[in-house]
């Protein structure tokens, strides 16, 4: 920009479109400058092109997360409308920025008499920037917390809908993409509603593929760009987009929003393994006010302490009262629990999503519920039962490209088939679901099931019990009662008690002593070890 303006002074209709590239390059610092520059052109000759300028700079400020600058710069830019008696589209646009203020300070009623007076503005006069603000701020406002309703919600993301296909049809400023995308997804995140999300994503990125050269998504964007990537199973792509808003919302230090990029890199490290990075990752999310939960309770789980995890969820529960965070906390409810044999807690956690799940249509919050009913169903002890929620669950999430949450569904599914000593079945699926997790790279998780498939095969001789009857049968030759087996195995008393009467009624025997003699004659149990 030096350069041009040394050969010939821009004047300020070049200095804007000069500025625009620039930030749409990714030059923020260029753009700022062309803007300013712009802005002093037009402050005693054009105050209507000066406000709008100044709204810009405000704008771009305000994305790098200098909140004290933008500030100044939007009150600068309504004292020079103030100075000339204008009220026209530039004085909506100025009303946008302190109507998000509003809402994020919990005023939102204020917040909506702003935003209303600034979509009445971009009605009258045409302002299709104007409009795209208007309804952004309108549709994010009523998702903060302690909105009205559910209802109004919903109707919220109508107005981001509308903000979307003005960007993708091309009607307003190519710098609002970015912000656009953001809010969109955000929304969708809030409300759990990965169809949407993903539906805006594949139109966005079509519409930056069309033009290569721009840069839209900054910061915050990226990590709802990432979540909506780990959801489809490219994770790799996910942990880029991670990094790139982790390095964006470091600088200039300070910004909450870091928090957001921190966690959802553990997130990804966790499901990977790589649990001491993962453990960083939570620890500096949490320094950034972003509680790290569910993940740390689950790497807590992972790690095998199941008490201190099921403590740390269950207090992050009783303090979030938002019936639009509960969901993602419940099903990690769901997964701890059952780990623990606590069959109450699994029941209550999906008891609570299936009623989340009538209040509302959404499919990823009827895939967590059919997901949870079932898993509290199998815990119980009644595996056929299980099977049709587990199996609605996972036509969902196949439906929305989920392939680790559908992985998780058919391991609980092969579990049922195993109790209902379907071993072909079992292995079916258990082998689908580890296939998938060794191909996501969740390592953990394949190993896991990869046990599961193969339950000491090498040592087992022939007889007529499954692979649990085998295990049960090693826990009574141990001298364990049924409730210590079911607390060993993660089941009910009640499964337990049938898969001994099946033992008993297979080996024709009449007791637990001669179920414990028949397996040490036939090398269940080696003489000389202790079971575990």
């Amino acid at each position: 920009m030096r350069e041009a303006d040394d050969l010939a002074p821009l004047g300020s209709a070049d200095l804007d479109r000069f500025a625009k590239a620039a930030y749409l390059s990714g030059n923020e610092a260029e753009c700022i400058a062309a803007f300013t520059s712009g802005f002093q052109l037009d402050v005693d000759t054009d105050p209507t092109a000066a406000a709008r300028t100044a709204f810009w700079i405000g704008f771009v400020l305000t994305q790098a997360g200098r909140w004290s600058e933008a500030g100044a710069w939007l009150e600068r830019g309504g004292a020079v409308l103030d100075g000339a008696g204008l009220d026209g589209a530039e004085r909506g646009l100025l009303l946008v920025p302190l109507g998000l203020q509003r809402a994020f300070a919990g005023d939102t009623d204020g917040a909506k008499d702003l935003f209303g007076r600034a979509l009445d503005l971009g009605r009258e006069h045409r302002d299709p920037d104007l409009l795209a603000l208007a309804r952004l701020g309108t549709g994010r406002a009523a998702l903060m917390p302690g909105m009205a309703s559910t209802a109004e919600a919903v109707t919220a993301v109508g107005h981001l809908d509308e903000v979307m296909v003005a960007v993708t049809a091309g009607e307003v400023t190519e710098m609002i993409a970015g912000l656009a995308y953001c809010a969109v997804i955000d929304a969708c995140r809030i409300l759990l509603d990965v169809r949407r999300a993903q539906e805006w994503t594949a139109a966005l990125s079509r519409w930056c593929e069309s033009q290569p050269e721009l840069v839209p998504y900054r910061g915050q964007c990226l990590v709802h760009r990432s979540q909506v990537l780990q959801l489809h199973g490219a994770w790799a792509d996910a942990a880029t987009q991670a990094r790139l808003a982790r390095e964006r919302l470091s600088d200039p230090p300070g910004q909450g929003a870091a928090g957001d990029a921190w966690y959802q890199e553990g997130e990804l490290h966790r499901l990977r393994g790589d649990w001491d990075v993962a453990e960083e990752a939570f620890r500096r999310a949490n320094t950034f006010g972003r509680q790290p939960q569910p993940g740390y309770a689950l790497l807590l789980l992972a790690r095998g302490d199941g008490s201190a995890a099921s403590a740390t969820l269950t207090r992050t529960l009783e303090e979030t009262v938002d019936p639009f965070a509960r969901p993602v906390l419940l099903a990690a409810r769901v997964t701890i629990a059952r780990a623990l044999g606590d069959t109450a807690a699994v029941r209550g956690a999906a008891d609570e999503l299936t009623t989340l799940s009538g209040q509302r249509s959404c499919q990823y919050l009827a895939a967590l519920a059919g997901h949870a009913v079932g898993a509290a169903t199998l815990t119980e002890g009644d595996p056929s039962a299980a099977l049709p929620p587990l199996r609605a669950a996972l036509s969902v999430w196949a439906s929305l490209e989920a392939p680790y949450e559908q992985a998780g569904t058919r391991e609980l599914i092969g579990l049922a088939c195993r109790e209902l000593a379907d071993d072909a079945g079992a292995a079916l699926e258990l082998g689908s679901a580890a296939a998938t997790f060794a191909r996501l790279g969740a390592a953990p998780d394949a190993a896991r099931v990869d046990t599961l498939l193969h339950p000491r095969a090498a040592s087992r001789p022939a007889h007529p019990l499954s692979a649990r009857e085998v295990e049960v049968l090693r826990l009574i030759g141990a001298g364990h009662t049924n409730r210590a087996i079911a607390t060993t195995l993660h089941l009910s008393e009640k499964t337990v008690a049938r898969h001994v009467g099946n033992i008993l009624a297979k080996l024709d025997l009449p007791s637990r002593s001669a179920a414990t003699a028949w397996a040490y004659e036939h090398d269940v149990i080696r003489a000389g070890t202790a079971p575990k």
